[in-house]
């Protein structure tokens, strides 16, 4: 069971319950008396119980359990903290006061996300080395395995929707989700996106100027991660604020280069400012120097190699995404890159 449920006679404290569940995305069970409330008392994931309600239940005896609250509308009376105490409650809870923790509690409720789904970040080393390319490739690819974002953090770039064909699907974009504040449900934001099946994306409108703060990011980030098997981040090369605070989240991150002198020197300066940890891996697309003599050069292990795809252009143009077949260049790339990755989103 993954309803809450909700005991209380009181209309406005009962309004405004259902409210908060209404913006946390779930649905809860509400239950008028304490007799119909020992009904679904030990199975329902967390209890709020009413201040009205809450003397009656206690005088029931309802088993002890955790996530049990009493929650008052208004300042909370003296002797309501004794009868929490015989009821077992964790916490007495004042409303309006305390609706933004409520609204949390339930949000992470309504959350139902795999154990723990896959980050990657990817970041072109050098401009045209097709790093949105590349993230919209893996996000297609992953998408027939699961729930997958791609998520665009580059103002600057051509837009993930774009180079997926969901620039005119509706949905939420950058744009209102940077006015919005407090906790984001992961089912909501998926169910809120623009998608195509099972790949969602994140990104702005088109023609308008992207600007991105760190705090949406963060929690943008956190919802998408909880919402889905797979979150793939475009990430931009000129942004330390944004950059800093998507990498800090990545299990993964991926450098796309060109095997070009010019290309590897920018890739070598990129990987310095990103820090070679052990999540840092390269992709290689295009022929020139050695995979083995980009390693050396850059200081990052390779992950992956491509060829350039012929049709490419002609695939993003028509709304098909880059990959046009998983047998393609990009598909045999992208699903190498996510075979090649552990359970744990670590870097195999």
């Amino acid at each position: 069971m993954t309803s809450p449920l909700f005991v209380t006679r009181d209309e406005t404290l009962l309004d405004e319950l259902l409210r908060l569940a209404a913006a946390a995305g779930i649905t809860p069970e509400v239950a008028s008396d304490a007799g119909a409330a020992l009904r679904s008392w030990t199975a329902a994931p967390l209890v709020l119980v009413g201040a009205d309600a809450a003397e009656e239940t206690s005088l029931l005896g309802p088993t002890r359990r955790p996530g049990v609250h009493v929650v008052s509308w208004g300042q909370v009376p003296h002797e309501l903290f004794r009868t929490a105490l015989a009821l077992g409650a964790e916490s007495v809870t004042e409303l309006p006061r305390s609706d933004t923790w409520l609204t949390e509690t339930l949000t992470d409720l309504g959350d139902q996300a795999p154990a723990r789904s896959l980050v990657v970040g990817v970041v072109g080393g050098s401009g045209g080395a097709g790093a949105t390319t590349f993230a919209c490739a893996l996000g297609q690819v992953a998408a027939h395995r699961g729930h997958a974002v791609v998520i665009d953090c580059d103002p600057l770039g051509p837009g993930v929707d774009r180079v997926l064909g969901l620039e005119s699907h509706d949905g939420f974009r950058w744009d209102a989700l940077c006015q919005t504040t407090g906790r984001l449900s992961g089912r909501a934001l998926r169910e809120a996106l623009p998608k195509r099946g099972s790949l969602g994306v994140l990104s702005w409108y088109a023609g308008t100027a992207g600007s991105l703060q760190a705090f949406a990011v963060r929690e943008a980030l956190s919802a998408a991660r909880r919402g889905h098997d797979v979150v793939v981040v475009d990430l931009p090369r000129a942004a330390p604020p944004v950059l800093e605070e998507v990498v800090a989240r990545c299990d993964l991150v991926l450098l796309v280069v060109q095997p070009t002198v010019a290309g590897v020197a920018s890739a070598a300066r990129l990987a310095t400012q990103l820090g070679r940890g052990p999540q840092l891996r390269l992709v290689v697309r295009g022929h020139g120097l050695a995979p083995r003599d980009v390693a050396k050069a850059t200081g990052v292990p390779v992950l992956a190699e491509m060829s350039d795809q012929r049709g490419l252009a002609e695939a993003i143009d028509l709304g098909l995404g880059p990959v046009r077949s998983r047998r393609g260049q990009l598909g045999r790339a992208a699903a190498g890159v996510l075979d090649r990755v552990a359970v744990m989103g670590r870097a195999a």
